[in-house]
């Protein structure tokens, strides 16, 4: 029996192949979206499950509470980890500071190498259960030993096995390798780390910085990651710690809490102080497009199964009159729908496995078919299975509900009711493709809106280097600057604690005079040389910059707006701040300069003069040179003071535009997805239109001698169809309009939603609409009425 329905199904495929390559091609673009999405998904949820403790690793972050607005952030202050070992190491296997990844030089011999790496305490390498290649985890109990990754190792030793070879670290520590590890996969969060460097050494190699944080509770400038102890509740845990930062502050609201890894990556977003999503929107607003993809192309099969209902009603007829059960009509219209089904997952599947490489390079990912997992091809049959018996519900159970009396007597026809459902399911498949579209134009102006906010600096002819050699490091900055000037090619030159598309260090350590006895605001500090804001080209809103007219400028400090807000004074300028030891005097208020996401407002931040705490030099090339000649002549002067190490620069403009990396690659993704959504919309009305000319050839034949002309004929044809999207649109407009004005709601800078963009994607959907049924109609308008009506 089962081998008859397939030879019926498959014979009914071959006899109508115009309808059999619609449908199969519609299935198909719905089942590729589908795979891709469930491809991206997979390994989004699956981020940093690479690590074995996953479920108990967890990130010390800090909230804290200013006039009732409580933000959240991932830096902590040193003593914490001293505070968990000593108080609840009951609860804590094990633990480890980190400072976060920084670009280093690695040099053996006469080979010189950039990587990422961060320096943490020896515990790290055994939470994130590193493969080891070679040698141990426990490797960083040794200060002078490193870690590095497979892929590192090769570079600097090719095939050699690297094990207890020395390497040196930015030409001033020599360190051996202590062992070499699997490279992290792309989705965990450590995977750009190519080595890991031992605490202790960066506590001898860094001095001051680090020793005197060891006790100082106000610096928050490091991650702390802990294990917890098996059987060992985070809740519970989190309910002990809570209190601990204020009980050392004595001053300000402030919660120390546990974050689990789990939440890290699908989680990063808070709102006063709790998760208020993150990267988990994007897989709920994915996953439901490709549900919703997967349905447009599922609606396409009902309807043509339908349309077609007279043609099948006589085969129903007969199959009824000799004596088949309607529940075998049923399954014989399932097994059409399922064997198309399966035809569409074969072709999915092919294109999928080819243009993989594409979309990887679309979403910055490295997904692969898993092929060899069992799991996988249980899913693909039931996910396939699935979506043959949806496609084919309708048809099954409306085709085999026909009376054999009625057809067999000529008698039966399908009435004009027959037809709505097929226009209410041409609804909502415009009206889902239309909002997609309008989703797609929002996110894209929401991205350009933040792209073109006034970010306080000038951006274009800025590159950044980082100062990691002892070569640079120490030396002389007017010789450097002087050097640079010299070369015709240089604007300006200065120093600085950190460049300026990152956030500075923040900290505690402020008061001065009206601020409340609990007011403990974290603030930003940025160490700056005289020519900073000249580089940068920030705006002075009150006061005046650094200057070397004036000796005193050496204890002077600027503040952005932002902070002198925060200060409370009328006017800041004169008044003082009192920071590590010392009062410090307002010289200038500057505009706010966006230094973290361009999508919040700019956090309060200090600019204070400093040659010491330099670690990134900032250089601005003057507009009427050629950038490959400027970036030639600045790169030998680097040499002629640190000839070994590699000349790694970053144009600041290109930092500032991987903020938006994440937006970009959701809203390039969505635009494919509304094409091929689009596109299952037009197969369908393709497929519709193709048979309802066929249907009325009579009729336009009979228009015709009448006296009808093509143009007469084509607006008859259309303007069904184009009521349909039109009705599309009206459901379309609002439905987009509440759900993108949520989403927007998520940003303090977001764009306007304007009416134009509803009429594009409208006019949009009607004008493609058009194009796709003209075909099919002019076709139908344009035959010669003869041939129609020679039989009658």
């Amino acid at each position: 029996m089962i081998n008859h329905y397939l030879k019926v199904a498959w014979r009914n495929l071959v006899r109508n192949k115009t309808y059999s390559v619609i449908n199969i091609a519609g299935l198909a673009t719905g089942m590729i979206v589908a795979l891709l999405i469930g491809l991206w998904i997979g390994d989004e949820i699956s981020f940093d499950t690479y690590h074995k403790n996953y479920s108990k690793l967890a990130r010390a972050i800090d909230n804290q509470t200013i006039n009732g607005v409580t933000n959240t952030s991932q830096m902590v202050a040193i003593p914490l980890e001293a505070e968990f070992r000593s108080k609840y190491s009951r609860d804590f296997k094990r633990m480890a500071l980190v400072f976060p990844n920084f670009v280093h030089t690695l040099s053996l011999g006469e080979k010189k190498i950039s990587a990422s790496g961060v320096w943490t305490q020896p515990d790290l390498p055994e939470m994130l259960t590193l493969n080891m290649i070679s040698g141990n985890r426990n490797a960083l109990n040794d200060p002078s030993s490193v870690l590095i990754s497979q892929s590192l190792s090769v570079a600097l030793f090719g095939n050699l096995d690297p094990m207890n070879k020395t390497v040196k670290l930015d030409n001033m520590t020599s360190l051996k390798v202590g062992g070499v590890y699997e490279d992290l996969p792309e989705n965990t969060t450590y995977h750009d780390t190519k080595l890991f460097l031992a605490w202790d050494k960066a506590i001898s190699t860094f001095g001051g910085g680090i020793k005197d944080a060891q006790t100082d509770w106000s610096v928050r400038n490091w991650n702390l990651l802990v294990e917890l102890n098996d059987n060992t509740d985070f809740n519970k845990v989190n309910a002990k710690i809570l209190t601990i930062a204020e009980a050392h502050l004595k001053g300000g609201k402030e919660a120390i809490l546990l974050y689990p890894m789990s939440k890290w990556h699908l989680y990063s977003d808070f709102k006063n102080g709790n998760p208020a999503g993150g990267r988990i929107q994007i897989i709920w607003m994915f996953g439901i497009i490709g549900s919703i993809v997967l349905l447009l192309a599922s609606i396409n099969f009902m309807n043509l199964s339908t349309a077609r209902s007279e043609k099948r009603a006589k085969e129903v007829g007969i199959r009824k009159a000799i004596g088949s059960l309607r529940f075998q009509l049923i399954i014989q219209f399932f097994t059409e729908s399922l064997l198309i089904a399966f035809f569409s997952m074969f072709l999915a599947i092919a294109v999928v496995f080819i243009t993989l490489p594409l979309f990887n390079q679309l979403a910055e990912k490295q997904l692969s078919f898993p092929f060899s997992n069992p799991l996988f091809w249980l899913l693909i049959l039931t996910f396939t299975a699935f979506t043959g018996l949806i496609s084919g519900c309708y048809p099954a159970f409306y085709l085999s509900s026909f009376s054999p009396l009625k057809v067999l007597k000529g008698v039966f026809r399908v009435g004009k009711l027959a037809s709505l459902p097929r226009r209410v399911l041409v609804v909502v498949q415009f009206t889902a493709s239309i909002t997609i579209i309008i989703g797609t134009i929002i996110i894209y102006k929401q991205i350009q809106y933040a792209k073109q906010r006034p970010v306080g600096y000038t951006r274009e002819g800025l590159i950044m280097l980082s100062m990691n050699t002892p070569e640079i490091y120490g030396a002389s900055y007017n010789s450097l600057r002087n050097d640079l000037m010299q070369t015709g090619v240089v604007e300006n030159m200065a120093e600085s604690s950190t460049n300026s598309t990152e956030g500075p260090v923040k900290t505690r350590d402020f008061t001065w005079e009206g601020m409340g006895p609990n007011d403990k605001p974290l603030i930003g500090l940025v160490g700056v040389t005289h020519d900073f804001g000249n580089t940068i080209g920030w705006k002075l809103e009150n006061g005046r910059d650094f200057s070397r007219s004036f000796v005193a400028d050496t204890g002077s400090i600027i503040l952005n707006e932002a902070a002198a807000k925060l200060t409370g004074f009328n006017n800041s300028i004169g008044h003082t701040i009192r920071f590590y030891g010392k009062l410090h005097e307002i010289k200038g208020v500057v505009n706010n300069m966006i230094l973290e996401s361009p999508y919040t407002s700019a956090q309060p931040t200090i600019f204070y003069l400093s040659y010491d705490a330099a670690n990134v030099i900032t250089i601005r090339i003057k507009p009427t040179s050629a950038m490959g000649d400027a970036l030639v002549k600045i790169q030998s002067v680097f040499k002629k003071y640190n000839p070994n190490a590699p000349f790694d620069y970053k144009f600041t403009d290109e930092e500032y535009a991987k903020k938006f990396s994440d937006e970009e690659r959701v809203g390039k993704i969505g635009a494919l997805f509304a094409v091929l959504s689009t596109f299952i919309c037009c197969l369908g009305l393709f497929g519709l239109a193709s048979f309802i000319a066929e249907q009325r050839k009579k009729e336009i034949g009979v228009r015709k001698v009448l006296g009808a002309s093509i143009t007469n004929i084509w607006k008859m044809l259309s303007i069904d169809f184009v009521t349909l999207v039109v009705i599309s649109c009206f459901i379309a407009i609002p439905v987009a309009w509440l759900s993108l004005n949520q989403w927007l709601q998520q940003f303090n800078y977001r764009t306007s939603i304007p009416w134009w963009i509803f009429a594009i994607a409208g006019l949009g959907a009607v004008l493609i609409s058009l194009l796709t049924v003209s075909y099919q109609t002019i076709k139908a308008a344009s035959a010669v009425p003869s041939k129609s009506l020679r039989s009658e």
